[in-house]
Parts: structure tokens; sequence; C-alpha cells
């Protein structure tokens, strides 16, 4: 019964999120998320799903994460480096063809735990460094591309510690079907609804031109301003050839861009972030002029330095999502430790790197960003700050207030 859902849900990645076009190279693994050896079944539904679809060629870069914790406890990261580089190289050259990228997201939340931060922090920005270029072209919508999840033994022992050891991948595998929205017959056209209704949210959002979003809840005061020409979206992307796409499965948010230097206030995280192995929670940020000037977190103090001192850019947020807390993914009540599920159970912000969702922004070089008010930087690390107790206002540009989530719902209803 579960090989038949998996197929469905294999089939939603390969024709919803990546959406494969005839004769088009697929890519199944990369960056951060090679495949885990925990995933060859679901791989292989996935590389026959691709093939069914009309790829060319499915290239599938396997991954081990007790190599990649090893090596960068002990390993010479000089060779990690070359390895990083390399890799990008062959990633650059099948984007050149036309591929579409799928990534399975889904490690360790504890895998660095024990490890020196320095080395973990040199260890991510040379491989970010590596894939950089390519991600710049990849979130400027050049090529389709997304994101969907499996289990592995060491994820479902954190998430389903409660449950006896051999039923937690299951229980694990249930989690994230239900909030994918993959345990019903017809995956591919449940989604098009989803995606038709978080269209009108969207448009919404754009009809109100808003100027500035105010965030309050306890321990968040915070005001954000939007660039005069931003907008918001979700509900699937465009490439700039004209293919659809869905970068993230699942996806609950709309979202947008903040001005660089329009964030004022205090924030406070509601959720744990695992970043690349590293566990941080209870964090706060200070801004000023958009820039963060403080940050403190109960948890996990030295991975969020080194995530805020990777470089200036990631001393501002690139990003603003919009999430209600009566997503399915926050009604399933489930703490993921993993931030393709936790972002959308939550409104979040991203540290570091926007995405260019002004008008005209695909079209602008890098050098032009600054001028738009879009920040730049290696990062781009979503945290969660949404709860039953955050209130949204906006005003818009002719200055109108109008309510936008209220006890961290939406306001209104379309």
């Amino acid at each position: 019964m579960l090989q038949e859902r998996l197929k469905k849900y294999a089939q939603l990645a390969v024709e919803v999120g990546i959406h494969v076009q005839k004769g088009q190279p697929v890519v199944l693994g990369y960056w951060h998320d090679p495949v885990l050896p925990e995933h060859v079944e679901f791989a292989r539904l996935l590389v026959e799903a691709a093939y069914d679809a009309g790829a060319s060629f499915v290239h599938v870069n396997w991954g081990d994460e007790r190599w990649t914790r090893e090596t960068v406890r002990r390993g010479d990261l000089s060779f990690y480096e070359q390895l990083a580089a390399d890799q990008a190289a062959y990633i650059e050259k099948l984007a050149q063809q036309g591929a579409a990228f799928l990534r399975i997201p889904a490690s360790d939340p504890d895998l660095y735990n024990g490890l020196d931060a320095i080395r973990v922090g040199q260890a991510d920005r040379m491989l970010t460094t590596a894939f950089n270029p390519f991600n710049f072209r990849r979130t400027n919508g050049e090529y389709s591309w997304s994101l969907v999840s499996a289990p592995t033994q060491v994820w479902a022992d954190k998430v389903h510690s409660e449950l006896p050891k051999d039923q937690r991948v299951d229980a694990l595998w249930e989690d994230i079907l239900y909030c994918a929205r993959a345990t019903g017959n017809d995956p591919v056209a449940d989604w098009k609804n989803h995606l038709l209704n978080l269209g009108k949210r969207r448009d919404w959002l754009n009809s109100l031109h808003i100027a500035s979003l105010h965030y309050e809840a306890p321990g968040t005061d915070l005001t954000i301003t939007l660039p005069k020409e931003h907008f918001f979206a979700g509900a699937g992307d465009k490439t700039t050839s004209g293919a659809t796409y869905v970068a993230n499965i699942p996806t609950e948010e709309v979202f947008s861009v903040p001005t660089k230097t329009g964030v004022h206030g205090i924030v406070t995280s509601t959720m744990p972030l695992n970043h690349n192995g590293a566990l941080i929670d209870g964090f706060t940020l200070e801004f000023e002029h958009g820039r963060i000037v403080k940050y403190h977190a109960k948890t996990g103090q030295e991975a969020l330095q080194n995530i805020i001192e990777t470089d200036e850019g990631s001393h501002y947020l690139g990003e603003v999502a919009l999430v209600p807390v009566s997503s399915p993914i926050a009604t399933r009540g489930v703490l993921f430790y993993n931030t393709l599920f936790d972002e959308n159970a939550s409104c979040h912000l991203a540290i570091g790197k926007a995405y260019p969702l002004i008008k005209g922004g695909r079209q602008l070089n890098r050098e032009e960003w600054e001028r738009h008010g879009l920040n730049d930087s290696l990062m781009h690390v979503d945290f969660m700050i949404g709860s039953k107790e955050l209130n949204i206002t906006a005003t818009t540009q002719n200055s109108e207030k109008v309510k936008i989530l209220v006890q961290g719902e939406w306001a209104h209803e379309l």
C-alpha cells in the first residue's frame, strides 16, 4: 500500500515540482542534499517517474552523512573544497543543457553535534561558495527546481522519539505524505486546486500595494518596509523560458522581499532551527536600519553566529513569508526539525540573500541589487516566527492600515 502511495508522491515531485519536459535532463541530489543511502528505493521511484515523464537523462548524486560528518571533523578541508568545486562545475554543465533539479532534504538534525563550530562553518562556506553562482541563477528562475523529502531513521528518531524505534520511520512517512498533500487518490489534481487557492491569497496581497508590515507578538515588535515595486509570490513559479514549477513540496506560503535597510525592531523565533546539522533555538534578533545589530540564542549560539557572520549580507534579511497557523503542517502538530516542513507551518523570515521579487528583478545584475533595496549574501536561512499570538498589520502605500494576520490566522477570507 505504501509503495503505491510513494509512486504517486514521486509522480507529484516530477510532474508538479520540477515539471519535467520531454527531452529534459534531470538532476536528483546536489549541494547540501545528495541522495542518502536510506533514500535508494524512493530515488528509484523518482528516476522511473522522471523517465516516464520524458526525461532524456537522470543524474543521481549519491552521498552519505556519516562520511560528511567525519570529513568535516577530521578531513583536510582543502580536498573538500575542491570536491565541492568539481561537483558544482558538473551541475553547471547540466544546467546549461536545460536540466531540472530535485533535492531530498532530510539531514540528521544532530549531524554536527560535538564538532568544532568553526570547522562546521568553514566547510559550509566552502560548499555554499562553490554552488553560489548556480544557486543565484536557480533562485533567479533560470532553471526549474524543487524540494521533496523522505525519512531517515535518525531523523525519525528525533521527530518521533515517543514511538517504538521500529515504528518511527513509518510514522514520519505518514507525516510527510499528509503535509505534502499526497494522501489522496490524485495528488497531482489536488495540488492544482491547492495552487489555485494560494494564488488567490497572493493576488489579494499584491492588490493592497503594501508599504510596510508591522509584526507584534511576545518578544517581537518588528517593522519591515517593502520595496515600492515589490510583489508577493507563491503558488508556483515560472522559469525565464516559461516553464512552470513548484519549488517546495509542501508549500503553504506567500512571500516577498524586504527593503534591505528597512527593517527595525526585534524579533523572536518560535520554533527550533536546524541548520546543516546544528540546532538553534530560542533566539532573538535586533535590527537597526535593516542590519542585525544584536543576536542571542538559548541553544546554538555559535551556529547562529556562523550564519550571521558569514558575510555582510548575512546581517540583513532577504525574505518575508506569511503562513497561517491553520496550515496542514501546523495543525499536524509535529516539529520536523527540517526547514522544508517547519517553514510551512509558520510565518518566517530569511537571513541573507533576497529573492528578486520586484518588478524587473530577474533582469538585474547583482551589482544593481543594492540600489533597488535587495540584499545579497552567500546565506539564505529561513527561521520561524509564527504563532497563535502573532498579529501582522500592513500599512499601504496610501497610508491605510490593513490587518493581515490576527492571532496567527488570515484576517480576511477570500
